[in-house]
């Protein structure tokens, strides 16, 4: 059975107590409502770690006054029995908060954190950088492992500790993805059946996409066709869909390999995002 830490000065002192031992630790920073994707995480910070800490923590600063704050899935029982087969290798650290009633010092991130997401969403990165920043504190791991599906997020993440010279290595994993093709995420759960069923074609658009972005050349038209391929499909707004350099994140003229295709769109009132790489988009079947 895992053991469930509370309080950062617990989580602490068993890192410092491993680390004594020798010990290799690894965090998997997540907000719950843990998942097939999550698992994968665990299990690629395991290869290479003695101990994984698996953070289980809705942070409140990244959601806006209208987001989905209160009906963000909470489902702390399923995410123990969910990590129980990794044994005592894993941990989980679950704070009931990480800010003091009278906070007043955030993390405001320039750079990869100002397009896309930084546009339609304002708040978010500033929320993100500080709750990750905040728990490389609590639980001073020697990697962080965190999924490709949040990109941007992973982008932003690599830039904080770069800047700020954190002593932690970041490490990412592929996207995991339904059989059709959906990426998995914990926001799924918001769908109907029905807009369960619409939902694939999102990254069968982004095939599609990059395939002509590659043939044609024709970036904006490209875009367009996709937008009304997916609003035909059953989508609403989009917010964003082009591609982008992996670094910078700033949309490109000329598609190469590892250029990224971001998009995020919504579907009823849930909003999808995904990503991919052109060359993956263009191999996928």
């Amino acid at each position: 059975m895992s053991v469930c830490y509370h309080q950062p000065e617990e989580m602490q002192s068993a890192i410092a107590r491993w680390r004594d031992s020798g010990l290799r630790v690894a965090l998997v920073p997540t907000m719950g409502g843990l998942h097939d994707g999550h698992l994968a995480l665990v299990k690629a910070a395991l290869g290479g770690h003695d101990k994984v800490i698996v953070s289980i923590y809705v942070n409140p600063t990244q959601f806006a006054v209208q987001e989905d704050l209160a009906r963000y899935p909470r489902q702390m029982a399923q995410d123990k029995a969910a990590l129980a087969p990794f044994g005592e290798r894993v941990s989980i650290f679950a704070p009931k908060t990480l800010y003091a009633d009278d906070n007043a010092t955030m993390i405001v991130p320039g750079g990869a954190a100002l397009p896309l997401e930084g546009v339609h969403r304002p708040h978010f990165f500033t929320g993100v950088a500080t709750v990750v920043f905040k728990l490389f504190q609590a639980v001073p791991a020697d990697s962080a492992f965190f999924g490709e599906k949040d990109f941007q997020q992973l982008a932003v993440i690599r830039q904080m500790v770069r800047d700020l010279d954190l002593p932690i290595t970041i490490h990412a994993a592929p996207t995991i993805r339904a059989a059709d093709g959906l990426a998995l995420s914990s926001r799924n759960a918001y769908l109907t059946t029905a807009e369960r069923a619409v939902a694939p074609v999102l990254r069968q658009v982004m095939q599609d996409c990059a395939k002509q972005a590659v043939a044609e050349k024709a970036l904006e038209a490209t875009y367009e066709t996709a937008k009304a391929a997916l609003q035909e499909a059953g989508f609403g707004k989009v917010d964003y869909f082009y591609f982008c350099d992996p670094i910078r994140l700033q949309a490109v003229t000329d598609v190469r390999d590892d250029s990224r295709l971001m998009a995020a769109v919504w579907l009823g009132d849930t909003r999808l995002i995904d990503n991919e790489s052109c060359q993956k988009l263009c191999a996928a079947q």
